[in-house]
């Protein structure tokens, strides 16, 4: 294969189509066990109000121009979770979505701005049974692939085996040699004070201005994430509250939350959370992002005020979005996204 020719070539696409065959495979083996787990699938609108509140995500913005002629702000989705909760607060009790999402500011070998995400919702079960979810997702990908492994490079991972399930303070202490709870008070706020000095410590470098959010990110990039998911699926969970934006706390635990991050060899497939539902909190935890995002970037993203109100009705539940262009890459085993993306971002 000429990676110079485009991926239309009729010779390149030759090559790919066995991949994107096996694609198809993998999402038809995941439709299939929903579908006998009763999840029905949804299609989100990828138009919002807002792309997203998180401070570090970045999304499209279009302009919708109604038959006045005059233009309203809109932007694709980052993600459908604010839509989908929707349908849980009318509802809908087991749903799921394959949506395409876009978000700016990310491009390369694990990264397009534009993939495919498969989000779903379990109404009135706890966090845990995704974490089983995504293990049969990832099973049926390798099985699907006729792979006895998922593998990037020069990792693998077996999905057939029981995970690893650490906190995030555990994978610290254990592959960074960071105290991380030593930084975050009784009552979920953090000290960057504390958890500067560890960076110092340990060498991992640091800018002035950096937030205790910032320099736990480069930890985790520089020091954990490359050593989780190897030889078997690691389940990291348990993240502090700080970086819990959607999530609601542990109870009897201010500082961590039920979030969880799964990887396989060194990369992340999913995200999934115990939801948070109280409205009043979640507009908190909205402003303060927005805020960080204002300092950071000079810009912000308004809040879906119709998400917040269907808060106030949404029933408890727990939710997960998963990656599936990059479960599919690991299953085949190949090196880029952009390698099993039907018609990949010009």
């Amino acid at each position: 294969m000429n990676p110079a020719s485009p991926w239309w070539s009729p010779s390149r696409h030759a090559d790919r189509r066995p991949l994107l065959l096996t694609r198809n495979r993998i999402q038809a083996a995941i439709r299939g066990w929903l579908a006998g787990e009763g999840f029905t699938e949804v299609d989100p609108a990828a138009l919002a109000i807002s792309p997203g509140n998180e401070a570090h995500l970045h999304g499209f913005a279009t302009e919708a121009i109604g038959n006045d002629g005059v233009g309203r702000r809109m932007y694709l989705h980052t993600s459908p979770e604010f839509a989908m909760k929707k349908l849980l607060a009318a509802g809908e009790t087991r749903i799921h979505a394959f949506s395409h999402v876009w978000r700016n500011r990310e491009r390369g070998p694990l990264h397009s701005p534009e993939f495919t995400m498969l989000e779903w919702y379990r109404a009135g079960e706890g966090y845990e049974v995704l974490m089983a979810d995504t293990m049969a997702f990832l099973r049926a990908a390798a099985r699907e692939a006729g792979a006895e492994v998922l593998r990037f490079r020069d990792r693998v991972c077996d999905p057939f085996l029981e995970p690893e399930r650490v906190s995030v303070a555990e994978a610290f202490q254990v592959h960074a040699g960071v105290d991380l709870m030593g930084s975050i008070r009784r009552d979920g706020t953090t000290d960057p004070v504390v958890l500067g000095a560890e960076l110092d410590r340990i060498g991992v470098r640091r800018a002035a201005d950096d937030t205790w959010s910032d320099m736990l990110s480069r930890v985790l990039s520089e020091k954990v994430e490359p050593k989780l998911g190897m030889g078997r699926v690691t389940i990291l969970d348990r993240y502090p509250a700080a970086e819990a934006a959607l999530a609601r706390k542990v109870p009897g635990d201010a500082r961590v939350a039920e979030r969880f991050e799964v990887y396989a060899c060194g990369v992340e497939l999913a995200n999934g959370f115990g939801e948070l539902t109280d409205a009043g909190e979640q507009r908190r935890r909205f402003e303060a992002e927005m805020v960080e995002k204002a300092r950071v970037y000079g810009e912000s993203y308004p809040l879906d005020e119709d998400f917040l109100a269907a808060l106030e009705i949404m029933p408890p539940a727990a939710g997960i979005a998963m990656g599936f262009d990059r479960v599919v890459m690991l299953g085949t085993g190949v090196p880029r996204i952009e390698d099993v993306m039907w018609t990949p971002v010009p």
